[in-house]
């Protein structure tokens, strides 16, 4: 399933571990434990840390008992992602934590950091376990949920039409899903769907840049037109194109040991971005990425005055950046 565990009030462990992948699932979760124990006690202190955050000092800052007695919330987001040092120090807070402090873990649950994942489940962590959709009828499924969760519902053909529409990124989709609940009446039907999202969802930029870095050049050309007929600007289709370019640069040779956080802030893009990233950096030579720059700095010289005919020189960097992904050999 497309979801995690809902957690009641009454539910909030003084320890809890929320395991998965899927960001936006895993960010759910921990809304809804941070929720529910502010529903018991609307003063209590949230502590929000990632691992570049979580130095010695800073965690027992966070987790020493409070001289006021206000309760806190820690949250370690990417626990597999903390240096030895500072997982072996939250190791020993499991044992022996102040009872005022509740403790939630996030983990990818991965074999990176397992042992400090393990040692957590072991001091008797409440587990809420994020099951990412891998398959068509789950994210189908994650679609009706989401309607559901707005309270409306979706027709299973307009639910595939919505999905085949907006693809598999589930932050995307469930912000499709969000817009079309907000825009629409009743039951949604495929009419709804091509009315919100045939064109007019993937006309943008972004979706021009996707489909023509992953070499996908007639729908690339086919996205760029329709982002020109309704409106968009030159300069933002190319800022798209050169911001997706930048992006596999850094995702198909990442330094290594670099945390996962600090890389998607070198590649500009949320961390949930870099899986979407990693996969589109397949196929690409340096020497084709390098092409690519290239292109689209020529391009933006284009768009702001160099050129005549801004669709041309997009059509045209299009074109070379889809061929230079295709071209095994550079």
């Amino acid at each position: 399933m497309a979801s995690c565990v809902s957690m009641s009030p009454s539910a909030v462990a003084p320890l809890t571990v929320v395991v998965g992948d899927e960001e936006l699932l895993v960010d759910r979760a921990v809304a809804e434990i941070v929720a529910a124990a502010r529903a018991d006690d609307p003063d209590i202190d949230v502590h929000d840390l990632l691992p570049a955050q979580v130095t010695s000092a800073r965690l027992v800052e966070a987790t020493s008992p409070s001289l006021f007695g206000e309760r806190r919330i820690v949250v370690l987001r990417s626990a597999h992602d903390l240096l030895k040092d500072i997982a072996t120090e939250v190791t020993g807070y499991l044992k022996d934590g102040p009872e005022d402090v509740m403790l939630v873990l996030v983990h990818a649950g991965g074999a990176k950091g397992k042992a400090l994942l393990d040692a957590a489940v072991k001091a008797g962590a409440a587990r809420v376990s994020c099951a990412k959709p891998t398959k068509a009828p789950e994210r189908i499924q994650f679609i009706k949920g989401e309607f559901s969760r707005a309270g409306r519902q979706i027709a299973p053909d307009a639910a595939q039409a919505l999905l085949d529409a907006v693809g598999n990124d589930l932050r995307e989709i469930a912000a499709a899903c969000t817009q079309l609940a907000a825009d629409t009446d009743g039951r949604i039907d495929t009419a709804a769907v091509a009315r919100y999202h045939t064109g007019k969802a993937e006309a943008t930029g972004f979706t021009v840049a996707d489909r023509a870095v992953e070499g996908r050049l007639p729908e690339a050309l086919e996205q760029l037109r329709w982002s020109l007929s309704v409106g968009t600007a030159p300069v933002l289709i190319n800022s798209a194109l050169a911001a997706a370019v930048r992006g596999l640069a850094v995702a198909a040779q990442p330094p290594r040991g670099m945390p996962e956080a600090e890389l998607a802030k070198r590649a500009k893009v949320p961390p949930w971005k870099l899986r979407t990233l990693r996969q589109q950096a397949r196929g690409w030579t340096p020497q084709g990425l390098a092409h690519a720059m290239q292109v689209v700095a020529e391009t933006d010289a284009l768009i702001k005055g160099a050129g005549r005919d801004p669709a041309y020189a997009l059509e045209r960097a299009v074109i070379e950046i889809a061929t230079a992904r295709n071209a095994r050999g550079g």
